[in-house]
């Protein structure tokens, strides 16, 4: 704490304040200017998102091939059978008439578990409802997978588990969670339920196979596997007494050919069918055409996002710059209200990209790239082919316009040919589709980006920006430190001032009583 002017009368602080001031001078262009470059840094950023965003869209959107095969799909019957297209880039047609469903594969207990004849309490330990349960035991249970087949031994599921710690539901619950069956214990019958997760018979039974101990199979009184179940017989009266059913295919004829699958859900030739309900000998008609609607706005989505960016990055190396208003201080800021503060910074951040060789450069690439032809297994084809044309207006500065009838009737004429146009992968660039060209572009540009004003989570020393600004930091801890040495030197002065001021007073009182004690 520093009490200055007792001597002098002054206000040496408020004195020497204004002169750090003055010396402060140089110090708050350095820190205007690394204000300006961060604001740079973070507008440099901000576009590389958007490049990224727009680079996303178009891999996203205009290189998948789903975007050009979509199709609308009709059945003349889709509560029993459902046509969806998958991958098949020609429309198709056809019948097909269901004469049976796919069907699991059931077991169920024989009798109620335990053959208690009220219901168990299934979250009991195990070994509190059958005493013969003492030892661990281990459950393996064979299926059908999702091809068809039934699982190898190596494939099934095992279980092994303490009787004296698992319950009933235990063992029934990691059943569901791991293997290829679902089961519940019904407390009404007593009985547990299994069901094979996939449909379809393997030709070779058993589609649900359980191996276990002599006592836990008669614990659950269930078959060794769905197929015994089925045949199984009443042993009194050898009356089937089936507890089971073995899976099935679904039996169907396609196009005049009468054709098997395991399952109600199946893909023909690139699209799917679905088959809900048994039609005999009813065929059901289901025919598709090019969904030219969606494949519209998908491409219409492109166009507005690349004017979108277009309009941006012109407007970014367009933008004014005004050089009068450098950025505030911090004296500044408080002598100003929040409004007057908002417009100040608007105009000193403005102009940050302007006429920025990287943007420009991307721009150029863009619009060059767009304007081009690519050579496609339907001929040469350029975006103008397909109604996509660039504006005729010059302020517009290469916006794309799009010709929806033009455009409707190439995507219904050839939705291949244009979804070739995007992504073709040919050995020269003439041969590469406007997406992959695009693409390059848009990834170079940000590798540029990043090289001079990194990404979001880059330390300043990996990019050319951040290396300028801890050159400001380093200019400003030096100038600091200066600064300190200045301050000290004028307290120094101005102490040596005030201590001058004192003896001199001190002296003038000496010789003033000295001269009135002589009279």
């Amino acid at each position: 704490m520093r009490i200055t002017g007792l001597a002098s009368g002054m206000d040496t602080e408020t004195m020497i304040k204004d002169m750090m001031r003055a010396q402060r001078l140089p110090m708050d262009k350095i820190l205007q200017r690394k204000q300006y470059m961060e604001w740079q840094r973070d507008d440099y950023r901000t576009v590389n998102r958007q490049l990224f965003d727009f680079r996303n869209l178009v891999s996203d959107n205009m290189m998948r091939s789903s975007t050009f095969t979509q199709k609308t799909v009709s059945s003349s019957n889709e509560a029993a059978v459902s046509v969806r297209n998958i991958n098949s880039t020609s429309d198709f047609a056809g019948s097909v008439s269901v004469e049976r469903l796919a069907e699991q594969a059931t077991m169920r207990s024989k009798e109620s578990v335990n053959g208690s004849t009220t219901p168990i309490d299934p979250s009991a330990k195990l070994s509190t409802i059958d005493s013969a349960l003492t030892n661990p035991q281990t459950i393996t249970i064979k299926s059908m997978k999702a091809d068809g087949s039934l699982q190898t031994a190596a494939e099934a599921f095992t279980l092994t588990f303490n009787p004296a710690e698992k319950s009933l539901q235990n063992v029934l619950d990691e059943i569901n969670k791991s293997s290829n069956v679902t089961a519940f214990y019904d407390s009404f019958t007593g009985k547990i339920s299994m069901t094979a997760k996939y449909s379809g018979d393997n030709s070779l039974g058993n589609e649900i196979e359980i191996t276990s101990s002599a006592v836990f199979q008669n614990f659950t009184n269930l078959h060794t596997n769905n197929t015994e179940a089925a045949n199984a017989v009443d042993p009194v009266t050898l009356a089937p007494a089936p507890s089971g059913t073995l899976g099935v295919n679904s039996k169907f004829t396609f196009n005049g050919l009468l054709t098997e699958r395991p399952s109600n859900t199946f893909q023909i030739n690139g699209f799917e069918l679905n088959l809900k309900q048994e039609t005999g000998t009813v065929e059901v008609k289901f025919s598709s055409a090019t969904d030219t609607n969606k494949i519209l706005e998908s491409a219409t989505k492109f166009i507005d996002e690349y004017n979108k960016i277009l309009a941006d990055l012109n407007g970014q190396i367009r933008e004014k710059s005004y050089r009068d208003f450098q950025p505030l201080t911090k004296e500044q800021r408080a002598d100003l209200d929040e409004k007057e503060i908002e417009l100040w910074d608007e105009k000193a951040k403005s102009g940050t990209l302007r006429n920025d060789s990287i943007l420009s450069s991307a721009l150029s690439q863009m619009r060059s790239i767009l304007n081009s032809s690519v050579t496609t297994a339907s001929g040469t084809l350029r975006l103008s082919d397909i109604g996509i044309t660039t504006s005729s207006n010059y302020s517009d500065n290469g916006k794309l316009v799009i010709n929806a009838d033009k455009l409707k009737k190439a995507i219904s004429d050839n939705p291949n040919g244009i979804y070739e146009l995007f992504n073709a992968d040919g050995a020269t660039v003439a041969g590469k589709g406007l997406g992959r060209q695009l693409r390059d572009s848009l990834d170079e540009t940000r590798k540029k980006i990043v090289q001079k004003a990194g990404s979001d989570t880059a330390v300043n020393n990996t990019f050319s920006l951040g290396r300028t600004l801890n050159g400001f930091d380093s200019q400003i801890s030096r100038f600091e430190d200066r600064l300190q040495m200045v301050e000290s030197r004028y307290y120094r002065q101005f102490g040596a001032m005030e201590a001058a001021i004192q003896r001199a007073n001190q002296q003038s009182a000496y010789l003033m009583n000295s001269f009135g004690g002589g009279q």
